[in-house]
């Protein structure tokens, strides 16, 4: 056998392995607590199905896209190899123009604000 088809074999083997042995070993003895859904133990004081604000989701998205920008910008240093950089400088700038831009409108038209 080629390195390959060993590695893949131990791989799978030792993933099957893994997956039986969790399977069985955990004990299962459920009680009230656990059966609960909390499992602190106090009784739910409303419905835990409520909605998240719409603010929420709009910052979660903003932390997604600017933490998105770095994986984006993170081959700027080695454009400085290729033949013409300031193409990679205009399309990073480009790229931080466009994202400010961005942010600049959201926070005029009050949507990073928490509290109307």
């Amino acid at each position: 056998m080629n390195l390959i088809t060993t590695i893949v074999l131990i791989a799978a083997t030792l993933s099957i392995i893994l997956a039986l042995v969790s399977f069985w070993l955990p004990l299962m003895t459920p009680d009230h607590e656990k059966l609960s859904p909390y499992e602190c133990g106090f009784d739910p004081l409303g419905s835990a199905r409520l909605p998240f604000s719409l603010r929420f989701f709009l910052v979660a998205i903003l932390f997604l896209l600017f933490d998105l920008e770095i994986a984006l910008l993170l081959p700027l240093p080695w454009g400085d190899q290729l033949p013409s950089p300031q193409i990679t400088l205009f399309w990073a700038f480009a790229v931080l123009l466009l994202l400010t831009l961005g942010l600049i409108y959201e926070w005029l038209q009050g949507g990073l604000e928490w509290a109307e």
